[in-house]
């Protein structure tokens, strides 16, 4: 059963059991508008505290997913026209990079595993959002730019860098100097995309794709995605001197002594986790 969190926004937080699902419904393509990126930036401050170790009945998973025929057309352009054009330019647009790579890095620290499904056409602010996501899944169809050269600019909300960290930096520059679109396909092959599923139930697919990592170890996905990230960014020998405290503290967690003790009486796979 889901219970609506927010109805009305163009960017809610619905429950799915165990999933936090965040529903970007904004018709008819989804545009990032400043009420758009308000609605996002409150989301992403709303899934803190839901995904907290501490807080009852917390999500154990995010999923990410659109309504309509498209993920998103991109950014409202009026927005940058408003910015460009108004008093102090330069310092308005900093400041609107600074609070969007807030919202991003917020997606990015989640302590649970994040799940963005593209079921079509994903451009600019929508698929950099994908990008600070743990797991990218897409739909056949789906296609995916950054095409932000066509107003001057580039991806600021995390993009370049975050594809660099997956496809490595050629890739990047490839795909942002361009503009073009890429279908799931080509960028699975580049392992930007983790996974392309049949159109035909992607929905679904999704979803029990997310039900599956929110029925894991949940503070052992937190270990993993504080140890990915220090080796990508730091090295591998920095995320090696903090294996002592991550995975020494998993010993301590009702999740290792309740799996264990499934394991040794009922054989595997027939752990229940409470993410403790």
């Amino acid at each position: 059963m889901t219970d609506t969190v927010t109805e009305a926004a163009p960017v809610r937080i619905e429950r799915d059991g165990d999933v936090a699902v965040v529903v970007l419904d904004s018709p008819p393509l989804n545009l990032f508008t400043p009420t758009v990126f308000d609605a996002l930036e409150a989301v992403a401050g709303e899934l803190v505290p839901l995904t907290d170790p501490g807080t009852p009945d917390r999500a154990r998973a995010v999923l990410v997913e659109a309504r309509g025929k498209v993920v998103s057309g991109g950014v409202d352009v009026t927005f940058f026209r408003d910015i460009a054009e108004g008093p102090e330019p330069v310092r308005h647009g900093a400041e609107l990079w600074a609070r969007l790579l807030r919202v991003a890095q917020r997606f990015e620290a989640l302590p649970v595993p994040t799940v963005f499904a593209a079921h079509g056409l994903t451009l600019t602010a929508a698929f950099e959002l994908a990008l600070a996501c743990d797991i990218l899944l897409a739909a056949e169809k789906a296609s995916f730019g950054l095409n932000e050269i066509v107003v001057g600019l580039t991806p600021s909300m995390g993009g370049p860098q975050r594809l660099a960290e997956r496809a490595g930096p050629a890739r990047a520059k490839e795909l942002i100097f361009t503009g073009e679109r890429y279908p799931a396909a080509v960028l699975e092959r580049w392992d930007v995309v983790n996974r392309v599923l049949p159109d035909d139930g992607f929905a679904e697919a999704a979803r029990e794709y997310a039900h599956r990592v929110a029925a894991g170890p949940t503070v052992a996905h937190a270990a993993t995605k504080r140890l990915v990230a220090t080796s990508v960014r730091k090295g591998a020998r920095a995320a090696d001197a903090l294996v002592p405290e991550v995975s020494g503290a998993l010993f301590g967690t009702d999740d290792l002594r309740g799996a264990v003790a499934s394991f040794l009486t009922d054989g595997p796979g027939k752990a229940t986790y409470r993410g403790r």
